[in-house]
């Protein structure tokens, strides 16, 4: 390999995949070939009333051995990294100013600062906000999931007002990944528009339903604390990687970082996308959860069903 990179100058790519109950991190090489592959498990902290929990700072620190020891069995240097990229479930991680994790629940512990995906602590504020009946709804089939971001951020604001109000940024676990990565704030496409009601299509937050539902301080910020720079999946991000990040996950500085992706999305891609007829293929992603995903050229509203979700998985 190593006779390759200096006659041909391949290079090679590290991808990220978080999943609720490990982080995973793969070398592949310009073919698309997985050289090696490393996984560290992370814990899930339950309790009752339907609250499921995680750590971001465990999370973190779990990709950084993948991605060491992955490159390790790849032996692949960080000099022959272009790049990486990150997907993740779509769970909540509330942070406090400067990234210091703020607790979530009632446990009071602070490193429990991830309201996980299958939390359903929000099913009340998820009802109100669907008997609303707001025109965002049309986007995910009429009414929104408690497991969605915005019922669960109506639900600390309910619950835990201080924590709410002491929170500097509400990150998707895909868009922390990437802002821990290189400290840019920006959100990627995919995450914001199938969990938080962001309109892609239109490039924008709907201030109306915000406000409907109760969450109007969102509003008043002009979204500062949940995106005000959306770009597409794949966009790299910042200057690459911080001097900081490079360190713990064994890779250069400045090394490239994609937007992210959900995992089922980046599954998604994979198989609808990767096939060159994306209107032609489903795709059934399995995990945690399952998910059937397929694509459209205009937008089609199915009761029931979430989505259209414009540009989420496949651009256009």
């Amino acid at each position: 390999m190593t006779s390759i990179n200096q006659a041909g100058g391949a290079r090679h790519t590290v991808g990220v995949d978080v999943g609720t109950g490990s982080a995973r991190a793969g070398i592949f090489d310009s073919a698309g070939r997985m050289l090696a592959s490393a996984k560290h498990d992370i814990s899930v902290f339950h309790e009752s009333g339907g609250i499921v929990e995680q750590s971001s700072t465990q999370i973190w620190n779990a990709v950084c051995q993948a991605v060491k020891e992955a490159l390790a069995q790849a032996a692949i240097s960080p000099e022959q990294i272009a790049g990486i990229g990150f997907d993740a479930t779509c769970s909540l991680v509330v942070l406090g100013e400067g990234g210091t994790p703020l607790p979530v629940g009632p446990s009071e512990v602070a490193e429990r600062d991830i309201i996980v995906w299958m939390d359903h602590r929000a099913v009340e504020q998820a009802e109100r906000i669907n008997a609303a009946g707001h025109d965002v709804l049309r986007f995910v089939g009429g009414k929104i999931s408690p497991e969605m971001e915005t019922p669960k951020l109506l639900w600390l604001l309910e619950n835990r007002p201080e924590v709410f109000a002491a929170a500097w940024q509400f990150f998707d676990l895909t868009d922390f990944l990437t802002w821990r990565a290189t400290g840019d704030l920006s959100r990627s496409t995919c995450t914001v528009t199938c969990k938080w009601t962001y309109l892609a299509h239109e490039q924008r937050w709907d201030e109306s339903y915000f406000r409907n539902v109760g969450l109007g301080v969102l509003a008043d910020e002009g979204f500062a604390r949940i995106g005000r720079t959306i770009v597409e999946p794949g966009t790299p991000l910042g200057s690459g990687l911080t001097p900081e990040a490079a360190a713990q996950l064994g890779l250069r500085a400045g090394t490239a970082v994609a937007t992210g992706v959900i995992d089922a999305h980046a599954g998604g891609i994979g198989t609808v996308g990767a096939q060159g007829q994306p209107e032609a293929c489903l795709a059934y992603v399995f995990g945690t959860s399952s998910c059937t995903m397929t694509t459209t050229r205009d937008p089609v509203f199915v009761p029931g069903v979430w989505g259209p979700y414009y540009a989420a998985m496949v651009p256009g």
